[in-house]
């Protein structure tokens, strides 16, 4: 079969970390090259990032394909290169029919018009007539949930009911290829179950092609039967969905949960620390974190003392082993027996990084000890900041404005 998809040794380079110089004028630039030549060569290198270099593969018609890897192994430039965002350095792509992308919240949308005028507008971007985007207006938005706004203007949309409009759009168009980034991390958990189960949908009744790219490996697993894994811009697994899965998590792995018995437990004679888990608000176990997921880390210590005063201490290193924050809890006297100790962190806080959770006891406001890398786990992007632009720092706070 003919693939649908052709891509051939596409690769993509940035250029990064330059300061605004002055004008410089074509001679200027010829007299420093030819002055010092190494110089230059070595400047130009140094400013050079390559997000992508040297991928092939090829993608069948009705095939569901998941692209994972670790933050910064080049999903989304591949995606956007996928979609004509964005143009490859270097290779080739061959696609044969009409490709929808949902690679950011509010893609495609124009903000001044309603939500019921953006379902025309990519309609007829999709190369639709009028009556075929009528005759599929309303099952759009009975999916979409968000049929007491339909005629309001997108801009007064929060992100979770574009990204619902975003989707349902681009689900019951009627497009050759579906290209879904991770953006559907800003749904609930409900919606995103919902969308999974249209996309398998499309995949299974309407044999269309489908491009997946989500940290959530369950998900990626449940919808997709081929998987590319990608690391530092290149493929380095292409294969069964479970084999790339565990090669994944083989080299990525996350510890969202530890537990020991009491023999084997860190700490000492007077508290051990027998568990320590990554939750949702709800106390569900959790497999996956974005930046707009709440979460607590639930700790369960053994205090072998009669009395004793007692504060845990929770501390964030980032990948770059760089203190995010830390949390301290109260001190307050304990009984001998088990203590559940659980510390909440909200939303909008961490960067898209690699984050460990160091584990800290202290008995009288004196320290007992430090445990490292307790938990440890990636944070994938999970609203409309910065989806586009890669932030620095340890941490990303959505902190309140006001502008007059």
């Amino acid at each position: 079969m003919e693939p649908i998809i052709e891509i051939k040794n596409i690769s993509k380079k940035y250029k990064i970390g330059s300061r605004q110089e002055r004008y410089m004028t074509l001679r200027d630039g010829l007299v420093k090259f030819f002055l010092h030549p190494v110089a230059a060569i070595k400047a130009l290198k140094k400013n050079e990032f390559w997000a992508l270099s040297g991928i092939s593969f090829a993608i069948a018609k009705g095939e569901a394909v998941g692209i994972i890897g670790a933050n910064g192994a080049g999903k989304s430039t591949l995606l956007k290169i996928l979609s004509r965002i964005t143009p490859p350095t270097e290779g080739e792509i061959k696609i044969s029919g009409r490709v929808s992308s949902l690679l950011e919240v509010g893609t495609g949308f124009n903000p001044e018009l309603t939500g019921r005028e953006n379902i025309m507008l990519n309609g007829a971007i999709l190369g639709m007539r009028k009556k075929e985007i009528e005759a599929k207006m309303e099952s759009i938005i009975e999916f979409s949930g968000v049929d007491k706004f339909i005629d309001t203007p997108i801009k007064h949309y929060s992100s979770g009911m574009s990204v619902r409009l975003a989707f349902s759009i681009a689900a019951h168009l009627d497009p050759d290829i579906l290209i879904v980034d991770e953006v559907l991390a800003v749904g609930d958990a409900e919606f995103q179950k919902k969308c999974l189960g249209k996309m398998d949908e499309v995949v299974k009744k309407s044999g269309r092609t489908i491009i997946f790219v989500s940290h959530n490996m369950d998900a990626v697993e449940s919808l997709c039967d081929r998987v590319v894994l990608l690391k530092g811009g290149r493929v380095i697994g292409d294969g069964k969905a479970d084999e790339m899965i565990e090669k994944y998590l083989g080299e990525n792995r996350n510890f969202f949960e530890k537990k020991w018995d009491e023999n084997s437990a860190p700490g000492n004679e007077k508290v051990k620390l027998l568990k320590a888990d990554l939750l949702s608000r709800e106390n569900q176990p959790l497999s996956y974190i974005s930046t707009a997921t709440p979460f607590r880390i639930k700790l369960e210590f053994m205090n072998y003392a009669d009395s004793i005063d007692l504060g845990f201490h929770v501390r964030f290193f980032s990948e770059d082993n760089i203190i995010a924050f830390n949390s301290v809890s109260p001190q307050k006297k304990y009984n001998r027996g088990l203590i559940t100790a659980i510390c909440d962190i909200p939303a909008d806080l961490l960067n898209t990084k690699k984050y460990q959770v160091a584990v800290a006891a202290r008995a009288d406001y004196a320290p007992l000890y430090q445990i490292p890398e307790v938990l440890v786990f990636d944070v994938a992007e999970g609203g409309a900041e910065g989806l586009a632009i890669k932030f620095p720092g340890a941490v990303r706070p959505k902190l309140n404005w006001e502008i007059s």
